[in-house]
């Protein structure tokens, strides 16, 4: 892959990548009975004549040894790719102004790793050589191609130029699914599923989510799913995540009532955040991976939004009890007349108190108002709120809201219920 032929340089390029060695694994270990068996203590002799077994865990496919490097490796996205240039000069005279541009090529753009104007060496004796380290933190997958290119004058005042080429593949090393789950107020759970897709074990750092302004953001303990679908809890001591093991998290995003007083900026497509994944392999290289930013699509709450603020779990029957509500304004520039209307039904076993029909007054765009409406329960169990209507009086339009919360109808002093409207 030289621009030109590499016997007419003077110079030789040798560029080998950086990576720590890995542990030897042992052989498939057999065993049998010392005893009843014809090999005796055959397998075992062998295995402890092993220098790559571990003492007194023969029987573990573990070794203590390490083994450099064998090949190019794989190289997977957000490690750190790092690299050894040398520059050595096979011939018997002497090079000046030897410089070297290392230039990272990659689908979308070009980098410069590696050179300067100035030359790397001012002359370069024979058998002599110029050595070089570049790092270079990796943030796309696909096929990447170093190209290193030399320049020098040799003795006779001839600029000499020559190039290679050195092509490799970035991996996904872990595949992260995400999926929302919505309230009825504006709070928004977010799960999140990391696979370990790489062939050996990796070590996962504490994943923190970044939120937007929007949103201030709570944690919550992982779990740890194996392949075979069995699943284990998951303490923060234990990072290890195994090939093809899932690990799941879980956040609770929260508006932020200092920056999100307008409801209007959580309609839409709302940006969340994004998640921060830091990882180790087993000799320690340190990986790095964060996700775009992560879009919601907020569930469409039409003109007027209605969430319930407090209720109790429980209450007896036959017993009065409060319901707070909020009512939203969620159209853009356009102030609404609400009237509220009451809906009673025998069957759903909760009646509505207090007048029907009362006029809530204007609500600007964006505003919010507090009612606090009062129950009775006419029977026991567990009862559905339901029956409450808006009207726009400006638009004549009106706004049905049924299944708003459920609350425990308990029997109070062991008295059988009645039928409050029996007469």
């Amino acid at each position: 892959m030289d621009a030109g032929k590499e016997k007419e340089h003077l110079l030789a390029l040798k560029v080998m990548r950086l990576t720590k060695p890995t542990l030897v694994c042992s052989s498939l270990s057999l065993s049998c009975d010392s005893e009843r068996d014809l090999p005796l203590q055959s397998f075992s002799d062998v295995m402890s004549t092993d220098l790559s077994v571990i003492p007194s865990m023969q029987h573990f496919s573990l070794g203590q040894l390490l083994v450099l490097p064998q090949n190019f490796g794989n190289i997977f996205l957000g490690e750190t790719f790092s690299s050894y240039i040398s520059i050595h000069n096979d011939s018997k005279q002497t090079c000046r102004e030897i410089s070297i541009k290392a230039d990272l090529q990659t689908s979308s753009q070009r980098l410069t790793l590696s050179g300067v104007n100035a030359p790397l060496a001012t002359e370069l004796q024979p058998d002599c050589s110029i050595d070089e380290v570049i790092h270079h933190e990796v943030k796309e997958l696909g096929t990447h191609i170093l190209v290193c290119a030399i320049s020098y004058v040799n003795v006779s005042g001839e600029k000499m130029y020559f190039r290679k080429f050195f092509k490799f593949h970035v991996l996904k090393p872990l595949d992260v699914k995400t999926k929302f789950y919505h309230t009825e107020s504006d709070d928004v759970y977010l799960e999140a599923q990391i696979q370990n897709i790489t062939p050996g074990p990796i070590y996962l750092e504490p994943v923190p989510l970044e939120p937007s302004p929007l949103y201030s953001v709570k944690h919550f303990t992982p779990t740890l799913h194996k392949d075979d679908g069995g699943s284990c809890t998951d303490s923060a001591e234990s990072l290890c995540l195994n090939p093809l093991d899932v690990r799941q998290y879980l956040y609770c995003l929260t508006p932020r009532t200092d920056s999100c007083t307008d409801v209007r900026l959580l309609k839409g497509v709302t940006n969340i955040g994004k998640l921060d994944i830091l990882w180790k392999t087993n000799m320690a290289e340190k990986g790095r991976l964060q996700t775009s930013p992560l879009q919601r699509v907020a569930p469409g709450s039409g003109d007027v939004k209605l969430t319930v603020e407090h209720i109790s779990q429980a209450v007896p029957v036959q017993t009065a009890f409060q319901i707070t509500l909020k009512v939203t304004n969620c159209c853009e520039q356009r102030t609404m007349d609400l009237q509220l209307t009451t809906i009673n039904n025998m069957a759903t076993g909760l009646l509505w108190t207090g007048l029907s029909g009362r006029s809530l007054g204007k609500l600007e765009s964006g505003a919010s108002l507090t009612l606090s409406l009062s129950l009775i329960a006419i029977r026991t169990g567990l009862l559905t709120v339901t029956g409450l209507r808006l009207t726009d009086t400006f638009l004549k339009r009106t706004y049905e809201h049924d299944e708003l919360s459920q609350v425990f109808v308990y029997s109070d002093n062991n008295k059988d219920e009645e039928d409050i409207l029996d007469t």
